[in-house]
């Protein structure tokens, strides 16, 4: 199964000037936060390289297009009608002609070095596919908790890797291989936001691709204050059980959805999230490809170190 979307619109700007070849991209999704949008393109702006930055404007009604093209004259703009969600990435990274390739979102940045870092490991690690870098979420300069998580993996070290060993991460700060990442899908574009970077996660690793946590590698995130929780979090629970029913054995597939049930029972946005997965049913059975071990067993002893955080 292969997932992604159609491209529109595609605008780009090349430079006259002859520069060394660089070996990343930015890809950056944003849907109607112009505002956030352009001074994450200044801050990117001031990375050192000329790292070419790619803009994926998913459906905005807020002039984002436009804008970005006046401020911004040498990014890549790209605007789909539809809001393809994380699927958006997958169109940036198509487009991209470099060997590696940085997501990130409209409220999140690369700390200076970083790049330039992430892309040396990934060429001293021809088996790592992803490198997850630390988020620091601003104003206050704290470790995003999912970062903790990822610090402390539970999977089998290997010694000689840059970081744990893991089979999840966060999108607006990864590093991949773009063609492990292209030829694995990408994102689910039905998964819009939230949750959707898990089932990349487990394709990769069916794939015999390495993911890594990199903890000197560093983002900034200043979570936007025009997100809606309650929506995020009926998305993450409606992608969380596709996930289990697309990727995971049937025994796991039954204890997670059981576990949903019960969320469900106090939680208004999990029960919602629940209704929403189960209307796709007919298209999760067509799609579902069980993964086997040793991934498989990963995949429990991530679940048992999640419910006992």
């Amino acid at each position: 199964m292969r997932r992604g979307g159609s491209e529109h619109d595609v605008a780009a700007s090349v430079s006259p000037q002859h520069r060394p070849q660089p070996r990343v991209s930015i890809v950056v999704i944003s849907r109607n936060r112009v505002h956030e949008l352009l001074p994450t393109l200044g801050r990117l702006g001031e990375l050192s390289g000329d790292i070419p930055v790619v803009v994926v404007d998913n459906g905005s009604h807020d002039g984002t297009t436009h804008a970005v093209r006046a401020r911004f004259p040498h990014v890549t703009v790209i605007r789909s009608e539809a809001n393809l969600g994380g699927g958006g990435r997958n169109i940036g990274a198509r487009l991209a002609g470099t060997r590696y390739i940085a997501f990130c979102d409209d409220d999140t940045w690369w700390e200076p070095g970083s790049l330039e870092r992430a892309v040396d490991l990934l060429e001293q690690h021809s088996d790592v596919a992803l490198l997850a870098a630390r988020v620091m979420v601003e104003p206050h300069g704290r470790v995003d908790p999912v970062c903790d998580l990822m610090s402390r993996s539970p999977l089998a070290p290997r010694p000689d890797l840059p970081g744990p060993r893991v089979r999840g991460f966060l999108a607006c700060s990864a590093v991949v291989r773009r063609d492990a990442f292209l030829a694995a899908g990408g994102f689910e574009p039905r998964f819009v936001v939230g949750g959707e970077e898990e089932l990349l996660a487990c394709d990769l690793a069916a794939s015999g691709w390495e993911l890594v946590y990199v903890d000197e590698l560093e983002v900034h995130h200043r979570p936007s204050m025009s997100r809606d929780p309650a929506s995020r979090r009926r998305r993450e629970q409606r992608n969380t059980l596709w996930t289990a029913w697309l990727r995971r054995p049937r025994r796991e597939a039954l204890t997670l959805t059981l576990e949903a049930f019960r969320r469900s029972a106090s939680d208004a946005d999990a029960r919602a999230g629940l209704l929403d997965a189960t209307r796709a049913l007919p298209w999760v059975a067509r799609n579902r490809r069980v993964v086997r071990e040793p991934l498989a067993g990963e995949l429990r002893l991530l679940d048992a170190a999640r419910r006992d955080h």
